[in-house]
């Protein structure tokens, strides 16, 4: 049997208000969930009403498969709940959302990762959404640690979005 080759991408995504996130990752995650990736989030804070509140407001084709996805806070940083939630989810490609604080982000990540290399998942994507406040005086070291950024015209390379950006070479990953 033919093995498949494993990828983990990981993808940072800034905001400045819980709106401004919700409306900026719903065109991205409708058209993930149109290609067919199953998407699972993993929150620091509540998303679910917002979601919803814009949900209705909206004509989508994937409306319903949005709604059940889960918007509410979990504790990502343990890895029972990483192994439930992403156990639940494992298929081909997967989208795993991850929004907090800094703290909530590293533990997070470090428990994907962790979980990510006992798995058989092909393909994961990982986007990380910070909020701008918090991070801005860390913006190298968070572009460092991703591959690609998401903003509201979608997946971009980084440097795309930040003119001269050059990884450091003492990269975070």
């Amino acid at each position: 049997m033919e093995e498949r080759k494993k990828s983990m991408e990981l993808l940072c995504s800034f905001y400045v208000s819980d709106w401004h996130i919700v409306t900026m990752i719903l065109p991205y995650i409708n058209t993930q969930i149109n290609n067919g990736v199953k998407v699972a989030t993993i929150l620091e804070k509540d998303l679910e009403n917002k979601m919803f509140e814009l949900l209705e407001k909206l004509n989508l084709k994937n409306k319903e498969k949005m709604k059940q996805i889960d918007w509410k806070i979990k504790n990502g940083y343990k890895y029972e709940t990483i192994q439930q939630v992403l156990l639940e989810k494992t298929q081909q490609q997967q989208l795993i959302l991850v929004c907090g604080s800094k703290d909530f982000l590293e533990k997070t990540n470090q428990n994907i990762q962790k979980w990510y290399q006992n798995q058989k998942v092909a393909k994961i994507k990982v986007v990380n959404c910070y909020e701008v406040t918090e991070f801005n005086c860390h913006i190298q070291e968070i572009l460092d640690y991703h591959d690609k950024i998401l903003n509201t015209s979608g997946e971009r390379e980084i440097c795309e979005i930040f003119d001269g950006y050059q990884k450091s070479i003492h990269e975070a990953k």
